[in-house]
């Protein structure tokens, strides 16, 4: 590995680690929106189910950008493949492109039934 492979990789190294520190905060944030989404059913108060659903409209706008930085990415490495990389090194590439893609996909289907279900039908909590 070349220093600028090398520095490459650390600065996607740094940025994980800085995705982690805002998947911690995301935990949180569902935790609290469990809590008023609980208060909601026991207790019928409106308040609490329209911050519910704003928090998590919140939480999965914010994860369909760290998505789409991770699908960016694994295309990225697709794009960047060279001719004498093995098939296996290129199929496991494609693999994980095709992966970042559907979790993309899921993050945006779950965005939308967050934003559409205006009266709290449907579950998304990560199933």
């Amino acid at each position: 590995m070349n220093s600028d492979e090398l520095n490459k990789r650390i600065n996607q190294i740094n940025i994980e680690n800085f995705i982690w520190i805002i998947y911690i905060g995301i935990i949180f944030m569902s935790w609290y929106s469990n809590f008023l989404e609980k208060k909601y059913f026991i207790y019928n108060d409106l308040n609490s189910k329209e911050k519910y659903r704003k928090i998590i409209i919140g939480i999965f706008v914010v994860l369909v950008v760290i998505y789409f930085y991770f699908f960016k990415s694994s295309y990225n490495d697709l794009k960047n493949l060279n001719l004498c990389d093995s098939n296996k090194k290129k199929n496991l590439t494609f693999i994980a492109m095709i992966a970042s893609l559907l979790i993309l996909i899921s993050g945006i289907l779950y965005l939308y039934i967050a934003i559409s279900d205006e009266d709290i039908n449907v579950e998304i909590a990560f199933n």
